[in-house]
């Protein structure tokens, strides 16, 4: 009998990496001060933490992109100060990152095997067929219903991601880290991304879940981690986990979703869509109406329309026919500044690519769309930019360094504060958000709920559309639920509750009689 067959089999309960007191300082900054955790073959572990918690720097430590200051790091019982990129793919360390490492030019078998191509002949060509074949048992294994040969273009972010954890497991990955990876899904998706966590799970192989939504965490997660001003906050075990705790260790503090009730009476109509038809759903009459002093959240699953028909309010898309009413008055926007001209402003989805300008500084995104009230003549004084951007900057508590600061250098929070700030600074009438805090921390969350409820209790019209059920249930003064281009119906707050939502969402009726 061979050596390794009279070995003892290896203990599944001991941790395969652990790494002890960790420090890591950038000037000024110390992301981590002795941060220790372990990992166990087969175990979800769920990561969480504000924005500058330092979770970013425990992941570059881990994919040896930077070294610890102090610490030591053990794998399979060896023990070394620090991994180089090597050491960590060689330990079976692998990545799903946010932001996606594909190709759309790319199949997908392509993209896993993307410079490990199988190769053939004496010139070493690539071998395709067998690629394909290498690439399928990966893809039955993350529950992928797409073939190998698919071109990555035609598939949506969640088939993205299947391919990205494919990748993973192609060079035998022990440990795969998610950070954030359903930041973007709608919920059907992410319930399969979830279901693909559960059966990496089931094949021993260890999952760290970086997410700021903390019911994800708790429907997976085997133990959660905190960490908190680049400490260790706490550690949580599966009968602890749920999501006041969470909150409180990585705040300090209590927190809830539930925003403020409002302040006053709803007033009068403040915008109205009437049977307006718009590019995604152009055979599909929408009307819905948002007044004063109130907060009507928007929900339906994604595609339903509710971004097309936010652009279409804001003069970005053109509509197919109805119209918009302002203060009673009709409004048909045929491009943004009809939009702002009337006090009507957007907060995109998409804040990076359509909201700020990243590598202008903060003073200059927040005064860019009111050049002329900053202009003396005809030209820009620099003196009422900053003036403006430090008002901006103290009543949204901005932190940064200073104005001047290149504003994709902020967290997600702090930039979305940014784009808030260019609004706030032109006296806003309606405010549309769309995905408001997606990406965003559980404290900055907050912060912004508070700052939606004041703009609402100070007469503004708010329009927020979010998947986020916690957030539409626990923010919103009425909901408005949107199904294939259409309002599928109406709740009051005596009425909300994530299954009528989701009733809506999907078609179907409440009660028996649709809301709307």
């Amino acid at each position: 009998m061979s050596d390794d067959a009279s070995a003892p089999p290896r203990d599944l309960s001991a941790p395969f990496l652990s790494l002890a007191g960790i420090r890591k300082v950038y000037p000024g900054v110390v992301a981590l001060s002795g941060f220790s955790m372990e990992v166990r073959p087969g175990e979800v572990i769920g990561l969480v933490g504000e924005n500058g918690a330092g979770k970013s720097t425990l992941m570059k430590i881990l994919g040896g992109v930077v070294s610890p200051d102090q610490g030591v790091i053990t794998i399979d019982g060896v023990e070394r100060p620090s991994l180089s990129v090597a050491d960590s793919m060689a330990a079976g360390i692998a990545f799903v990152h946010q932001e996606l490492n594909l190709f759309d030019n790319l199949d997908v078998a392509a993209n896993i095997y993307i410079g490990r191509e199988p190769r053939a002949g004496l010139l070493r060509l690539l071998d395709g067929k067998r690629q394909h074949e290498m690439a399928a048992p990966l893809l039955k294994r993350v529950g992928a219903n797409f073939a190998a040969a698919t071109p990555l273009a035609s598939l949506s972010l969640a088939q993205r991601q299947m391919v990205e954890i494919a990748k993973a497991l192609s060079v035998e990955a022990r440990l795969v880290i998610l950070d954030e990876p359903t930041s973007s899904l709608p919920l059907s998706e992410t319930e399969k991304l979830l279901e693909v966590i559960r059966s990496l799970k089931g094949e021993g192989i260890s999952v760290i879940f970086i997410s700021h939504r903390l019911h994800e965490i708790e429907a997976v997660a085997d133990r959660v981690v905190v960490l908190r001003d680049g400490t260790l906050a706490g550690t949580l075990g599966k009968d602890e986990i749920e999501h006041d705790r969470m909150v409180k260790l990585m705040i300090g503090r209590d927190l809830k979703v539930q925003a403020s009730a409002a302040g006053s009476t709803p007033g009068a109509v403040a915008l109205a869509a009437v049977d307006v038809r718009t590019s995604t759903y152009p055979a599909q009459p929408v009307s819905l109406a948002v007044r004063t002093g109130e907060i009507l959240g928007l929900a339906g699953l994604v595609g339903s329309g509710r971004t097309e028909l936010a652009r279409a309010m804001f003069g970005v898309d053109p509509i197919y026919g109805g119209h918009f009413e302002v203060a009673g008055g009709p409004f048909r926007p045929r491009r943004v500044a009809d939009a702002v001209e009337r006090g009507i402003f957007l907060v995109p989805e998409d804040r990076k690519g359509e909201g700020l300008l990243l590598d202008f500084p903060i003073v200059g995104n927040i005064s860019l769309p009111n050049l002329w009230a900053h202009a003396a003549g005809v030209f820009v004084s620099p003196a009422a930019e900053m003036k403006t951007a430090e008002t901006q900057r103290r009543n949204l508590a901005i932190k940064a360094p200073k104005l001047t600061t290149r504003t994709g250098s902020l967290s997600g929070g702090n930039q979305q504060k940014v784009v808030l700030a260019k609004w706030l600074a032109m006296a806003p009438k309606v405010m549309i958000f769309d995905e408001p805090t997606r990406g965003i921390d559980i404290g900055a969350k907050s912060e912004i709920y508070r700052l939606m409820r004041g703009l609402a209790d100070n007469g503004v019209a708010v329009l927020m559309i979010s998947s986020d059920m916690e957030e539409v249930i626990g923010v919103s003064d009425r909901i408005a639920v949107m199904h294939e281009g259409r309002i599928s119906g109406f709740l009051g707050r005596d009425q909300f509750s994530e299954e009528n939502v989701l009733q809506l969402a999907v078609g179907k009726t409440v009660g028996g009689t649709r809301a709307a």
